[in-house]
């Protein structure tokens, strides 16, 4: 690309900022234009159901650069929409009338939370910008009763928060445990038995009726609530890519280099339903590696050099006094499939975790996780998860 290209990038989160961070490292010498709806400079977003919440960290310290980094590099538009795309014209609509014309773009919108379809639901606090996290923040206290709705990572890491702050928290999870969806029923209940020691009041397998002013109705009982937060997920944000006419299926559709389906226009982070030839398939992964590396990948596939993104899927949690790392990536539709292999003392939490798909008469190591193991930490998961090679469970330690 010349000095004379405009590069967009819509999303002022990680995925975003990074992105633009990697063409100022590589030496890219056009317009760099960061189309921000949030008001505040561009930051990680993990700290917002942790320390931030918590009131262990300054929102400060989540920031990706600091402002005079922008004023040299970027044109950073802040707290202005991104209303439409036209990929014949080459051009970004934002809130106010006006437009940017580009050569390149990077669609780094992440995610909406999804909220509560019950009567009431719209009461329920979410937590995905800086704005919730305040809110939230400010609600929770000594005796305030708190109902977290959903045992995700989010779900569990706001419950965690809630009890270090003194609140009464009980847990609502659709599922048979906690995070069955993504690690299985097994290691899903070790999470459930950490919060119900902390003080956690988890119901599984329910189901919520309704929110109302001051209660939750779960299966016909009403459970006292002064705060409701729904943590049950979120959706990528597409809604500019479907109107542009991209390719879309559980995000924005992109290929091993992060390209879309026009090929002017690339995606990463949240919204990115990237192919990895690891799996042969589509993969959505909603984390903070995950935009950490794949904006700066996108970011080197726009100046033109061969992109294969193909990482290893990595997830981590703080609850407690218990940390997590997590990599690899099991199918949705073979986690029933799957063997899972501990090594360890789990009863001290402090032990890994294998899961193995059984693949030619043998194993495959799909993921794998530690708890509070942090001398060799991910780098002794990856050594068995990354190779993908046939692997015995007598053989892992």
């Amino acid at each position: 690309m010349s000095d004379s290209s405009t590069f967009v990038i819509i999303g002022g989160g990680l995925a975003g900022a990074a992105a633009a961070g990697q063409l100022v490292e590589s030496g890219f010498g056009g317009r760099l234009v960061l189309i921000a709806d949030e008001p505040d400079l561009p930051y990680e977003r993990p700290p917002l159901s942790k320390s931030y919440l918590s009131g262990d960290s300054e929102f400060a310290s989540a920031l990706v650069h600091d402002d005079g980094w922008y004023r040299d590099h970027v044109d950073l538009l802040q707290g202005v929409p991104a209303t439409a795309l036209d990929v014949a014209s080459h051009t970004v609509s934002v809130g106010g009338g006006s437009s940017v014309r580009y050569d390149a773009l990077l669609l780094a919108t992440g995610a909406v939370p999804r909220t509560l379809d019950v009567p009431g639901g719209e009461r329920a606090l979410t937590l995905r910008t800086r704005a919730d996290a305040d809110r939230l923040k400010a609600a929770l206290g000594q005796g305030t009763r708190v109902v977290v709705v959903g045992g995700g990572w989010i779900g569990l890491e706001v419950a965690a928060a809630a009890r270090g702050a003194g609140s009464e928290v009980t847990l609502v999870e659709a599922g048979p445990a906690p995070l069955a969806g993504v690690l299985g029923v097994q290691i899903g209940s070790l999470f459930a038995d950490v919060h119900a020691e902390h003080g956690v009041d988890i119901r599984t397998a329910a189901t919520l009726e309704a929110v109302t002013d001051d209660a939750v109705v779960v299966d016909g009982e009403s459970i006292a609530a002064d705060v409701v937060v729904a943590g049950i997920g979120v959706v990528p944000d597409v809604a500019l890519a479907e109107k542009a006419g991209l390719r879309v299926d559980d995000g924005v559709v992109v290929d091993a280099s992060l390209r879309t389906s026009d090929p002017d226009v690339y995606a990463a982070g949240d919204v990115a339903a990237c192919y990895y030839p690891r799996y042969g398939r589509h993969v959505r992964v909603e984390h903070w590696a995950n935009a950490r590396n794949q904006g700066p990948a996108a970011a080197r596939a726009m100046l033109g050099e061969d992109v294969r993104y193909d990482r290893l899927p990595y997830f981590y949690t703080d609850q407690y006094d218990l940390g997590m790392e997590y990599v690899g990536w099991v199918p949705p539709d073979r986690l029933d499939e799957a063997t899972v292999v501990l090594r360890g003392d789990v009863d001290a939490r402090a032990f890994r975790a294998y899961w193995l798909l059984p693949e030619g008469g043998s194993y495959r190591a799909a993921a794998a996780m530690h708890v509070n193991l942090w001398d060799d930490g991910v780098d002794a998961l990856k050594a068995v998860v990354e190779p993908g090679e046939p692997i015995e469970p007598e053989s892992l330690r």
